[in-house]
């Protein structure tokens, strides 16, 4: 028995390691985008405002592991990236419905220095434009023009200082104050923050190993990223313009979104043997994508991770529907597979025999016994007048029926997807409402749209987060009241506290790592009346007492959230200056402020380019606009000026698109280069 127990070790550290290799929803989750961590995509978020609940939040955050204190080159979103957030409201129409499109420059502002920040300049200073499209991508409006990103929070001189630094009155200050409004109405913020997500990495990393208690530790704590929030009207993304108050329900079809994000870089870089800053053509490449959480870290195998990184959820993902109907994690809360080797997993075990009769093992029929027979008639799972086609697929695809709907389909509001509560017994026949985030087809049966969304129930009210029942556990937590609290021993669609938790969308809070792994054992089997084996007469067994009470080990965020937009906290900062003693003004320093600065609007820009400096003193100056190789296009001033603030124009004519430069010199030596992008 302890060779086999080892045998069975050594095919789990082979097996496993690849898999969980980036277990932090999707920090460095593929092989290529680990090595391009300004296009990762990290996280996704997708919740009804608890601020304003006729909104909807959603939040894609990229760039992982950003340490507080890693500078002089702090972290930032990069150039020759387009960030993207996709929306898709209407399932009679491909692919997305809107998309948000975020693009971001860099300007220097003091290149006479290696600090960050200094004098009042930051280095670099990073603008964006969010453009948004109403017809799924292919035209484009401006919402928001140069929008602020808020530096990176370094420290005490740095920001608050008034002299040294910004002279902010506190970081949080900067960030309301970054907080811009659309012209189409929406609440933007893009800056860096606290890192949301939380898990155990080290125990997960090491072969499944998760730590509870005390033990526990999180990979994610005190690191940042870099955010893009947005909250929306509910009345803009519904795709008839509806507010909730129109809905004929809370579990209405016609408020089901479905959101993904993105990054994108041109095709080809050109490195340039000068040391000039690269250059950049061809098409748009996407690299990176995030709908559900921790889909690419542990349901993808690794020889197809960057594949998916690459594929449009909407054309490839019904490709993918093998290792959601047998998913490799699966094989790990199995004891005839390698359940043994996985201590860590020893709570979560799958029905092998539900109801005397059902095994949901990895290859095992499921329910598949029952297709096309009168019992699934009227039900999802009838092959007529439903969906058994998809979620009954053959006899070796058990999880067909719950882990591929909960990822690439959504879950709809039919039968046998209710709870077990009104049941009596038999979970095909309909039961307790509380969840259906399924996007509606006209007519409701046809072919379902496979893909890998973060879908959310618009017109599901908010659990408060004062509520004492308000759980990290999101529908799980919803699931548990509706079987065991009196108040909703019907089977009415009434709300429950934390219907509106992953996976429908997904909340700040939710603890989206444990929700999945105990989706996997077959939570949500037993929720819907598919008993765990050791069921007799009472639902509550053991071993669905141990699912229910198993947790990930790290349960919450390393730190609060802000009650409203943007709701991340604020980044970590790199220095917290308490035990700092020093110079504290610019005399004392002996520094004095940069002879001049210069910033361009708009940038991007198609013909025209508006140039604003300031000079602190009386000097001659010159601006040149350069191109990549150094070579001067135009001498756009060279004259002597007054201490004071100017505008100067460049007009780029015929001028190719690409990137220029802008160089400001005073008294003969150049002070700063901003670059500027040309567009078609």
């Amino acid at each position: 028995m302890k060779n086999i127990f080892n045998k069975l070790a050594v095919a789990l550290a082979i097996l496993l390691l690849p898999q969980l290799k980036a277990q932090a929803s999707s920090h460095r989750e593929a092989p290529l985008i680990a090595f391009d961590p300004l296009a990762d995509n990290t996280d996704l978020y997708a919740f009804r405002s608890p601020c304003d609940t006729n909104k909807i939040v959603l939040i894609a955050n990229y760039i992982p592991f950003e340490h507080p204190a890693g500078g002089p080159n702090y972290y930032t979103f990069g150039e020759n990236i387009r960030y993207e957030i996709h929306v898709k409201n209407n399932a009679n129409t491909p692919g997305d419905n809107i998309v948000y499109r975020f693009t971001f420059q860099h300007t220097n502002q003091d290149a006479t220095t290696f600090f960050n920040i200094r004098l009042g300049q930051q280095n670099i200073k990073t603008t964006y434009t969010c453009e948004r499209s109403m017809d799924g991508g292919n035209t484009f409006s401006t919402i928001v023009s140069n929008g602020v990103v808020p530096p990176p929070n370094i420290g005490p001189r740095s920001i608050e200082n008034a002299t040294v630094g910004l002279g902010a009155t506190s970081y949080g200050s900067l960030m309301q104050q970054a907080v811009a409004t659309a012209t189409s109405g929406e609440k933007v913020f893009c800056g860096p923050a606290d890192d949301p997500f939380f898990v155990d990495l080290g125990g997960a990393f090491d072969v499944g190993g998760f730590r509870t208690g005390a033990q526990a530790r999180d990979g994610l704590a005190k690191f940042n990223c870099h955010t893009i929030a947005i909250e929306v009207p509910i009345t803009t993304l519904q795709k008839n313009g509806m507010n909730t108050t129109q809905a004929s329900s809370i579990l209405d079809g016609n408020f089901v979104i479905g959101v993904w994000a993105s990054a994108s870089r041109p095709q080809i870089t050109t490195l340039s043997a000068a040391g000039n800053e690269p250059s950049y053509s061809g098409n748009w490449v996407q690299v990176s994508r995030l709908g559900m959480p921790l889909t690419n870290e542990v349901v993808i195998p690794l020889g197809m991770k960057d594949q998916w990184n690459r594929s449009n959820p909407y054309t490839s993902d019904g490709g993918y529907r093998q290792y959601f109907q047998n998913p490799e994690l699966a094989l790990y809360m199995d004891n005839s597979q390698y359940g043994g080797a996985v201590p860590g997993l020893d709570s979560l075990r799958i029905q092998t025999a539900s109801l005397g009769t059902y095994d949901f093992r990895n290859t095992k029929q499921g329910l598949y016994p029952l297709k096309n027979t009168a019992a699934v008639s009227g039900t999802a799972l009838a092959d007529i007048g439903g969906f058994g086609a998809y979620l009954l697929p053959n006899n070796n695809s058990p999880r067909a029926v719950d882990i591929m709907p909960i990822f690439l389909m959504g879950v709809p509001n039919l039968n046998p997807y209710q709870l077990a509560t009104g049941k009596n017994g038999n979970p095909l026949a309909a039961g307790k409402p509380f969840i259906n985030n399924f996007l509606l087809y006209t007519p409701l049966i046809g072919t379902p749209e496979f893909a890998d969304l973060l879908r959310l129930n618009m017109a599901v009210p908010v659990t408060p987060r004062t509520d004492p029942n308000f759980s990290s556990l999101g529908i799980v937590k919803a699931a548990v009241l509706g079987l065991t609290d009196p108040t909703y021993n019907n089977t009415n669609i009434q709300f429950i506290p934390n219907m509106d938790g992953f996976p429908n969308g997904r909340r700040l809070e939710d603890d989206v790592t444990t929700i999945e792994l105990q989706a996997v054992s077959g939570v949500a089997l037993a929720a819907i009346g598919l008993w765990y084996d050791d069921y007799t007469t009472n639902p509550v067994t053991p071993d669905l007492l141990h699912v229910i009470d198993f947790n990930a080990g790290v349960t919450h965020n390393d730190t609060t959230f802000q009650q409203c937009f943007p709701y991340l906290q604020e980044p970590w900062r790199g220095f917290n200056g308490q035990d700092y003693v020093g110079p504290t003004s610019v005399a004392e320093l002996g520094l004095a402020t940069p002879a001049a600065a210069m910033n361009a609007y708009p940038n991007p820009f198609t013909n025209e380019v508006t140039l604003k400096y300031k000079l602190s003193a009386n000097a001659n100056i010159m601006i040149q606009v350069v191109d990549l190789n150094g070579r001067v296009i135009q001498t756009i001033a060279n004259e002597r000026k007054e201490a004071g603030e100017y505008s100067a124009h460049w007009n780029s004519g015929n001028l190719a698109s690409g990137i220029y430069f802008a160089k400001l010199s005073v008294g003969g030596q150049t002070i700063q280069s901003v670059k500027l992008i040309k567009t078609n």
